[in-house]
């Protein structure tokens, strides 16, 4: 089994500005057993989609995801995560930080194209592949 995967807003909100099918590109290219999501990421992106029946469909895709909930533990991690980087000199913005958490919880990876997440000390970051990039 694949390790898990969390996909980050940027990845939804890029394929989205580029008309792809975010569902059906995730799909063809991951196992979806393994995709994570959290609440931030499902504010994040959701929020932004104005056609009812596509945000009903990334919705609807994010309900069978595996999902991180948000606890006291998981607001203290992220905190932790936020200082040790901003200690570093490597300033992360908090819902960043939220989600880098939410992946540590899992064991998951980060599937983004925000560098942000490169900075954060033990993540493993992964990027889409290139023709959806």
């Amino acid at each position: 089994m694949d390790l898990p995967i969390l996909v980050d807003s940027n990845v939804y909100i890029g394929l989205l500005r580029r008309r792809v099918d975010p569902v059906a590109a995730l799909f063809e290219h991951f196992d979806t057993v393994n995709l994570v999501t959290c609440g931030m990421v499902r504010l994040e992106v959701l929020r932004g989609i104005r056609v009812p029946r596509l945000r009903q469909r990334v919705a609807e895709f994010m309900d069978v995801m595996q999902y991180v909930e948000a606890d006291q533990r998981l607001w203290d991690e992220a905190t932790r995560i936020a200082w040790e980087c901003d200690r570093r000199g490597h300033v992360i913005p908090g819902p960043d930080a939220l989600i880098a958490a939410c992946a540590f919880r899992k064991g998951a990876s980060v599937l983004t194209g925000d560098r942000d997440f490169e900075r954060v000390p033990g993540l493993h970051v992964l990027s889409l592949p290139e023709h959806l990039r």
